[in-house]
């Protein structure tokens, strides 16, 4: 293994710096272009399931590729294939800002999540291989604090941007990003796996990505389909392809998932923890703009401010987060943390939709942001102890692919939940109302843009957005029960630190 020994305070800030900035452009695409979802509703006159797919190609080819990536990263460098992932993402990204047509925009969102795929396993390898393992709790919770700085922060710039110049800037705050990062990998140290030197897991990659793509795409398009024949083939398609990877991966000599990683309980659980976490963060990054845009009236930069909260307590917090895994093991904070994030989607699920931001909003997002903060930090680290620094790369794919897989299978399965909720009490309440036969079927052949129906009657638009909250509560209610689940997981799947 060419590592870096205990680096140097300059090198450990340049890999600090690096790694923040280039894994928090990612994860400020993540949240910026779900703020500009109503923008691109309106430019492109498009559907929810437009809208979910310039979501979804992002996020299925980087769930898809982040172990490829980061065992290209393991193999011929990790800096190196970092900064070919930054290059990528911001050529793609500026691809996106000059889109013409929702199918160009959903074409460079997936080659912008193919680049992520690329730079994101190389954060974490990154600092594991700069800093030892007493003081990788505090790097790792330092990299999570400003992450999440450069995340939500990003709304409120994007959030401005969106309002008074158009929604393609939200794609160019790439660049300049991108530029600084390779300013700083010129004096990044290059580090490898010698061990490393088997061929690339190219099958394993492609039915990941075909597992993922079919059952995808059956659940997007599936409230806009009358006829489910075809789309549960298709799903049933991605199943068997999922199905063959435990076998593929079993027999190939370099498989890109070692299941030998998965005898480690820690690392097991933290990875089952990582998903029930993770999918509802997704879904209410996803919906939430949609309801306070469309709505509770919000301006786009409003809606970007609305997490500010999540930005001061990561920022405040993470570092002491980080050091609770040193201070009481992994399973205290593990199990404490999803917790309060239950409280935090409660919380959002019982808000008055007509009250102010600090009586409404503010309540879910301070409890949320808390429990989050809690848990970011100590499962990061969780993961990456688990594993010999030689599978850091492979580790943090692997993390990073359950995260990224939680975010979009709960954008595909709770916007179907959320379509047919919406559907079904959208026609209760067309039903009570005394519209004329044109007006109604107006509507109903309109459902699938959602809150954002075109309505003349003011007591059709009430109904349309009370529909809407209705079927965003049943979200949020459903999110809430993910993140019990991964309580659950941290109690009885990390072991106390006395027991390890």
């Amino acid at each position: 293994m060419l590592g870096i020994p205990l680096s140097t305070t300059r090198t450990g800030r340049v890999v600090l710096i690096a790694t923040v900035l280039g894994s928090g452009m990612v994860f400020l695409d993540g949240t910026v272009v779900n703020l500009a979802l109503p923008s691109l509703q309106n430019a492109f006159s498009a559907n929810i399931t437009v809208v979910q797919w310039v979501v979804e190609a992002y996020a299925l080819t980087l769930a898809s590729l982040l172990l490829v990536g980061g065992s290209l990263g393991d193999r011929y460098g990790r800096r190196k294939i970092y900064v070919y992932g930054i290059l990528l993402f911001a050529i793609s990204s500026l691809a996106c800002g000059l889109a013409t047509n929702t199918v160009w925009l959903i074409m460079a969102r997936a080659i912008q999540g193919i680049g992520g795929a690329l730079l994101v396993p190389g954060s974490l390898a990154l600092i594991t291989a700069t800093f030892s393992e007493d003081a990788r709790g505090r790097a790792i919770g330092t990299w999570s604090g400003f992450s999440a700085v450069t995340t939500a922060l990003g709304p409120i710039a994007g959030g401005w941007l969106i309002e008074h110049l158009s929604w393609r800037w939200v794609f160019f705050l790439n660049l300049p990003l991108a530029l600084a990062v390779l300013v700083l990998c010129i004096n990044v140290p290059e580090v490898r796996d010698e061990t490393a030197n088997g061929p690339l897991d190219l099958p394993g990659a492609a039915l990941t990505t075909i597992g993922l793509s079919c059952v995808t795409y059956a659940l997007i398009e599936w409230p806009a389909r009358s006829h489910h024949i075809t789309l549960v083939s298709v799903a049933l398609c991605g199943c068997l392809a999922l199905g063959m990877l435990g076998v593929v991966e079993h027999r190939a000599e370099s498989p890109m998932i070692p299941f030998s990683l998965f005898r480690s309980r820690e690392f097991a659980g933290a990875n089952l923890l990582t998903f029930f976490v993770y999918a509802p963060l997704g879904a209410l990054l996803f919906f939430t703009p949609l309801d306070l845009i469309q709505v509770q009236h919000y301006s786009a930069t409003e809606a970007g401010a609305a997490f500010s909260p999540f930005v001061v307590i990561m920022l405040l917090l993470s570092r002491w987060a980080g050091r609770l895994v040193e201070r009481y093991g992994a399973r205290l904070p593990l199990t404490i943390g999803p917790f309060i994030t239950v409280a935090g989607y409660v919380f959002f699920a019982i808000a008055s939709q007509d009250g102010d931001y600090w009586t409404s909003f503010f309540p879910g997002v301070i409890t949320m942001s808390l429990g989050m903060t809690i848990t970011v930090a100590p499962l990061s680290t969780t993961v990456m102890n688990a594993v010999p620094q030689s599978h850091a790369g492979i580790a943090s794919g692997i993390n990073n692919g359950v995260s990224r897989l939680a975010s979009l299978v709960a954008i595909a399965l709770f916007g179907t939940l959320l379509v047919w909720t919406f559907s079904r009490t959208l026609d209760c309440r067309l039903a009570m109302l005394n519209l004329s036969t044109e007006e109604v079927h107006q509507i109903q052949a309109n459902r699938l843009q959602l809150a954002a129906i075109a309505a003349t009657n003011a007591r059709a638009k009430q109904a349309i957005a009370l529909s809407f909250i209705h079927a965003y509560r049943a979200v949020l209610w459903i999110a809430a029960g993910s993140a019990f689940l991964g309580a659950m997981t941290g109690t009885f799947l990390i072991r106390p630190r006395s027991q390890r």
